[in-house]
């Protein structure tokens, strides 16, 4: 049976066509990188997101596995790239506002998204300095294919 709590995530399975954009990092300016990302059930209780974006210089993979403590009645998820690297998020979804945040000791992370039928819009900040305040990592648009 699936966990009530994670069956409102629903709304985002599928796959979708992604895109990077107004990266700091990326050069030219205003270069975009795209990609896909599929979102599926993991038995009945975790969802499973993976995104592959570019190629080349800027190919990466990325996975994020979301899952649920119901004694704290809270989403988490974890992710995990091609570097190696592993994080743990507190995630927050309505069906309409989507975010993931972290604050660990390197530097604080959020994700914050608007969720639409076959849009979302998001972008991904970060703070070296405890969440005081924040710089623009990133946009992500996903469209349903």
């Amino acid at each position: 049976m699936r966990n009530t709590e994670l069956a409102k995530l629903d709304g985002l399975i599928g796959r979708w066509t992604t895109t990077m954009s107004q990266a700091w990092f990326l050069e030219p300016p205003g270069a975009e990188v795209p990609g896909t990302t599929t979102v599926e059930w993991l038995g009945e209780s975790l969802l499973f997101v993976r995104t592959q974006l570019g190629e080349g210089a800027h190919h990466s993979e990325m996975s994020l596995v979301v899952g649920r403590s119901d004694p704290n009645d809270a989403y988490v998820a974890l992710y995990q790239d091609e570097r190696g690297v592993c994080r743990q998020y507190a995630m927050t979804f309505d069906g309409v506002h989507w975010t993931l945040t972290r604050k660990d000791p390197d530097f604080h992370q959020r994700f914050i998204a608007d969720v639409e039928k076959d849009r979302i819009l998001g972008r991904w900040e970060a703070s070296e300095d405890e969440g005081r305040t924040w710089r623009k990592d990133f946009d992500l648009t996903f469209e349903r294919t």
